[in-house]
């Protein structure tokens, strides 16, 4: 046993007493990024190499601060993403999301599929998809000036070309596509006002204007990217967007037939909570 792994250790007992959900992982995760080393290289960290400052970051763990913060770095399906203050951390439940997409990208007999990413924070879900899907032409929309910071030095670092960074609102993005795209997906601000989140990691850092949605229900975003997905898609089109475990049926109702939707379905995470409701536009 190593100095670095005994210091682990403690650090794993006192994220747990902060209520750390994943308090060994977290302490694991602040080492590496400290020592410059993988999870799994560790142990070869010499003894005389221990950095202190790890335990200033197990401090900032043990008060809350999200671990991405503390490291630099999110991972959103195969890309290690930078984040910090200023921009939503992305979570597991919307690689579910991109995942679906990507798989009817991949279904879609285009050769350079065209996709819309509303409100796209660090970029997570439009990078994802210029990675898995060949060829596909990605534009990614954020008007908020921090978020905005935070995607182009994403797209840099992973957009190979094929990632396009628009400083505009989803309400009314990207009029020169309009019946162009194949489609729109969103994680937009869906919390309605007034209400708390649990986790102190995302009430306390993300962004508000990440995290709560205008209207009293919280879903006037929704709405807004609804009307932008009609306006924006070809025939055939789908759209995917992403919403609280129990907004299923409000987000589903907002996607009727009378506006040209198909196939509306309320789908669900890993946790069989409902999370993201898909639809196809018009007829093929």
């Amino acid at each position: 046993m190593t100095f670095l792994l005994d210091e682990i250790a403690l650090a794993t007992a006192r994220l747990a007493e902060a209520g750390v959900p994943s308090p060994r992982t977290d302490a694991e995760e602040i080492a590496a990024s400290v020592h410059g080393v993988r999870r799994g290289e560790l142990h070869m960290v010499k003894d005389s190499d221990f950095d202190a400052l790890f335990w200033e970051g197990v401090a900032r763990r043990e008060s809350r601060e999200p671990l991405q913060h503390i490291t630099g770095r999110a991972y959103f399906r195969y890309l290690s993403l930078e984040v910090g203050p200023g921009v939503f951390v992305p979570r597991p439940e919307t690689e579910i999301v991109a995942g679906w997409a990507i798989d009817r990208l991949r279904e879609m007999d285009v050769a350079s599929p065209v996709v819309v990413d509303l409100g796209t924070g660090s970029a997570a879900i439009a990078l994802s998809i210029a990675q898995e899907v060949a060829l596909a032409t990605v534009h990614a929309v954020e008007v908020d000036p921090g978020a905005y910071t935070w995607a182009k030095r994403n797209i840099i670092e992973h957009g190979q070309g094929r990632v396009h960074l628009h400083p505009e609102d989803l309400a009314d993005a990207l009029s020169e596509l309009d019946g162009q795209v194949d489609l729109v997906i969103s994680n937009p601000p869906y919390i309605p006002p007034g209400a708390i989140p649990r986790d102190p990691e995302v009430r306390d850092y993300d962004p508000h204007r990440a995290l709560y949605g205008s209207g009293s229900d919280g879903l006037d975003e929704v709405r807004a990217v609804e009307r932008t997905a009609r306006r924006l898609l070809r025939p055939g089109g789908f759209v995917a967007v992403e919403h609280a475990d129990q907004q299923g049926t409000p987000v589903y109702l907002i996607f009727p037939e009378e506006s040209g939707w198909r196939d509306v379905r309320s789908r669900q995470d890993l946790t069989r909570r409902d999370r993201f409701v898909t639809a196809r536009f018009g007829q093929e």
